[in-house]
Parts: C-alpha cells; sequence; structure tokens
C-alpha cells in the first residue's frame, strides 16, 4: 500500500514535534508577547503606541529571521510578521469608498503578496495549506452550521450596523465574495495554514493551536471589546482544531466568511434566531 501525502505529512510532524524539547522558542515567545501588548494597546485605543510597536516588532523579527539558524523558529517568525504588517495595512490604507464593506478589499487583498512570498519561500506542501477538497460536500452543510451558531453568539457581543443597506442581488454577490474569499480565505491562509502549521513545529501540536488562537483572539482589539478578544479566541480553538483534523483550507475558509455574512449582513438585517433563516 503507497502512502499517502496526508500519512507522510503526518510522519514528518511526529518527527519534526520530536524535536521541540531541543529547541530554543524564546524570541517565538517574545515576538507573540509582544504582538499582544501592541494589540492590548490597540484594545486601550492607545492607537499610536500600538502601531509604533508594531513597527518595531517587524524591523527586529526581520533582522532575526536572518540571524536565527533553526529554520523552524526562523519560519515560524516570519509567519508571525504578517500581523503586524495585516495591522500597518489596516490603518495606513487610504479611504477609497464610503462602503465600509469594500474597506475589507483593500486591506485584505494586499495580504496575498506577503502570504505568497512565505509560501514560496517556506515550500509549503498542499497538504500542509490545506488545499485540499475532499469531503467538501459534508463540510459545506457544517460550514454554514457552525457559521450560524458562532455569528448568532457574536452578535450578542458586538451588535453591529450592516455592512450593506439592503439583500439586493448585486450586495449579496459583494458580500459573499468578500467576505469568503478575501477576509474568510487570507484570515485562514495566514492564521491556520501558515502560522498555525509553523507554531505547531515549534511548540507541538496542542501549545501550537493555542497561541496561534491567542493570536486569533487578541487581533480583535480593533472592537474595542474584552468580551470579543475572549470570544474570538474560543472561535479560534474551534478553527484551529477544525483545521487540525480535517486538514481543510475550504472548509475553515468558508465557515470563517460565512460567520462575517451573518455577523455583519444577514442577522443585522434580519434579526436573530429563526427569523434569519
Amino acid at each position: 500500500m503507497q502512502p499517502t501525502e496526508e500519512n507522510v505529512y503526518s510522519k514528518l510532524q511526529e518527527h519534526d514535534f520530536s524535536r521541540v524539547a531541543r529547541r530554543s522558542v524564546l524570541p517565538v515567545l517574545v515576538t507573540v508577547l509582544f504582538i499582544a501588548i501592541a494589540e492590548i494597546f490597540m484594545l486601550s485605543g492607545i492607537k499610536g503606541a500600538s502601531i509604533l510597536l508594531h513597527m518595531f516588532i517587524l524591523i527586529i523579527v526581520s533582522i532575526n529571521t536572518v540571524r536565527i539558524k533553526d529554520k523552524y523558529v526562523a519560519w515560524a517568525l516570519q509567519a508571525l510578521m504578517l500581523l503586524p504588517l495585516m495591522r500597518l495595512i489596516n490603518f495606513s490604507m487610504p479611504i477609497f469608498s464610503e462602503l465600509m464593506l469594500y474597506r475589507y478589499f483593500y486591506v485584505y487583498i494586499p495580504m496575498f503578496i506577503p502570504i505568497f512570498l512565505i509560501i514560496r519561500h517556506q515550500s509549503f506542501s498542499p497538504v500542509q495549506l490545506g488545499l485540499s477538497f475532499k469531503r467538501i460536500i459534508l463540510y459545506l452543510p457544517l460550514s454554514l452550521v457552525f457559521g450560524l451558531l458562532i455569528a448568532e453568539v457574536e452578535y450578542f457581543i458586538i451588535p453591529v450596523s450592516p455592512l450593506v443597506p439592503n439583500m439586493s442581488f448585486y450586495n449579496m454577490v459583494d458580500v459573499a465574495l468578500i467576505m469568503v474569499f478575501c477576509v474568510g480565505l487570507i484570515e485562514e491562509l495566514m492564521f491556520r495554514s501558515i502560522l498555525q502549521t509553523r507554531l505547531e513545529g515549534v511548540f507541538g501540536s496542542t501549545t501550537g493551536i493555542i497561541v496561534t488562537s491567542l493570536l486569533f483572539g487578541i487581533m480583535s482589539s480593533v472592537y474595542g471589546s474584552i468580551p470579543e478578544v475572549i470570544f474570538a479566541f474560543l472561535v479560534g480553538l474551534i478553527l484551529g482544531f477544525m483545521f487540525n483534523k480535517t486538514r481543510s483550507l475550504p472548509f475553515v475558509a468558508l465557515t470563517h466568511g460565512l460567520v462575517n455574512i451573518f455577523l455583519f449582513v444577514l442577522i443585522p438585517l434580519l434579526g436573530s434566531g429563526l427569523r434569519i433563516i
């Protein structure tokens, strides 16, 4: 029986994780800590300090990735650099449209470039990235259910205004394309395919998922709500374990995108509960 690519990847994970105890994780832990501090500044409304610290992180980490010899640690640091970069793009992007929906497009599309460069430089395999459509028919209804349940809870934490004025055909097409293929796909590529994979290589599977989820939660600081940060951390855990067990990027990206469609459009326009069905 020929080994599948998934089995080969699983064996490589076991081999890599056997080195975790011998690996110096201090540079990764310090970088995670500084990103968290920068986002705490953001949560506290001290945006200037947050932006300056994110700039500092980018400069220092980029220097460290050159001098660190352990490739797993260097890869993890390169992956972590995506977070301050995304925050800086978010706050430096000019306003091209009064409709908030399109701001997501302008912020997330540029992130494809550094994501692509990291994927190419670190030679990610399709299995590591989760580029698989196996069982997608099963995952479609699961994504819908998980997306609805998560959005319902989150709406009670951060009641939001709808991103579009009505549910016209053109508005819903724009919403679906931006929320699934911009926000959902890019964030899951960044957090699950790249960051979680590299942090698992440094800390081991469970700790890697937890650290990635903590970062996913703290990056929600822009909402200015501690309960939202905690809830985003829990959602990160759910998505992290979903990705770890299925190795399916389409599954987690679609789930993430559907959460945003429900949260930012359907629930505000139609109301919570069964009325959105």
